[in-house]
């Protein structure tokens, strides 16, 4: 089978998508007979190709210089790549032009597309733009939202979740042949081995006694940093000597963080970490991860977290619950700073490390990509198959 994946949330700086496609290129180049396209937005135009494999950059205009994503905007070449690879099915990854065009040539080249819906975008932007419209223009918003939803995601073959709650909803919006599927997590790469805390802490200039607080991942609303860093000033004010938090990503709300930091020294920012390995570095020298995002519908870097040994506190409802491997009872009830705060400090009573023993293993048990991708895979096949029943 040939998959081709097309996809605009793409960026030189990683992020959950970009880590889906490239652990699933991984995949079927050292596990399977698969080949694998990826057609994503670039600063040029360019085919990188390695074994049953081809990347095509489409020279793309910048939207985001903190995070470097881009608009793919020229759909005749997105056209040209699937009439000359002609996949045997192809995934979208997001759910704007490159949707429709996926779809458009699908039909025209009677190959099946799916879509993954990757990012619950009603919640994370249309909601809150909705609430400065006041009730009945945010109420109509939200309404073409769920109607645009259910007319774009009806229009693929199959729909891939993250989250069976998350399809619950999508369901309830009328959204049909919904399918749950896990992300994963490299469990070579992120786990509690080997030993290297102590020189990651060194290098951040840590004092043993201190607590190292860790959050990964764009600097945005949509993420809920704002709330976590007015938290850490919170703890900080009470006890400045018990903490330190490093931060490692970019995106619109740098000032705040940067605001933070002229205030608080014990705080580190790495606008950037592209190396895995260094990465996992991170991960194993913190103590407990801090995710205080409400509208996440994974939550990969949680996943990653936890396959280095590392537990992971954040603000209980949101539709990463269900990947947190260790229990959930110093969870935030409350989505504010205050709450956060003491959950934090709650969390650090406890014995973190066995938590995070406990969440590794569970990890490699139930979530390593080999594991995701064979039943994803499954889904690949099913839908091919009833593409040509239909046919």
């Amino acid at each position: 089978m040939k998959l081709c994946d097309l996809t605009q949330f793409y960026s030189p700086l990683s992020g959950g998508v970009k880590r889906y496609v490239h652990e699933k290129i991984a995949y079927i180049q050292s596990e399977t007979e698969h080949e694998h396209v990826l057609v994503v937005p670039g600063p040029k135009t360019e085919c990188v190709t390695s074994e049953r494999s081809r990347i095509y950059f489409i020279h793309s205009p910048l939207i985001s210089r903190t995070s470097h994503y881009r608009a793919l905007v020229n759909l005749r070449a997105i056209e040209q790549i699937l009439e000359r690879e002609k996949p045997d099915l192809i995934e979208s990854g997001d759910p704007y032009q490159v949707a429709w065009k996926a779809i458009a040539s699908g039909e025209a080249l009677r190959i099946p597309v799916i879509g993954f819906y990757h990012s619950h975008f009603p919640e994370a932007y249309v909601r809150s733009a909705a609430k400065f419209l006041g009730q009945t223009a945010g109420e109509a918003m939200m309404d073409f939202t769920r109607r645009y939803v259910r007319n774009l995601y009806n229009s693929f073959q199959a729909t891939l979740v993250p989250s069976a709650r998350l399809g619950g909803l999508l369901s309830e919006w009328g959204v049909e042949n919904i399918r749950a599927v896990n992300l994963g997590v490299n469990t070579t790469i992120f786990s509690p081995s080997p030993d290297d805390t102590a020189v990651t802490r060194a290098e951040l200039q840590l004092p043993t006694s201190r607590l190292l607080l860790l959050y990964v991942g764009r600097l945005a609303k949509e993420k809920n940093t704002r709330l976590l860093f007015r938290a850490f000033a919170a703890l900080n004010e009470n006890a400045p000597e018990d903490f330190h938090l490093l931060v490692i990503g970019d995106g619109p709300e740098r000032s705040e963080l940067e605001r933070l930091q002229a205030r608080c020294p014990n705080v580190t920012w790495m606008r950037y970490c592209t190396d895995s390995s260094d990465l996992a570095r991170y991960y194993r020298a913190a103590d407990l991860f801090v995710h205080p995002g409400t509208q996440e519908t994974f939550g990969l870097v949680a996943l990653e977290s936890q396959a280095c040994g590392t537990p992971v506190v954040g603000i209980r409802g949101s539709y990463m619950d269900r990947i947190i491997l260790h229990d959930q009872e110093s969870w935030a009830e409350e989505d504010t700073p205050e709450s956060l705060a003491r959950t934090i400090e709650a969390a650090c009573s406890r014995n973190l490390p066995r938590l995070g023993a406990r969440a590794s293993r569970l990890a490699e048990e139930r979530l390593s990509w080999p594991r995701v991708f064979e039943r994803l895979f499954a889904i690949y096949q099913d839908v091919s198959l009833n593409y040509k029943k239909q046919r």
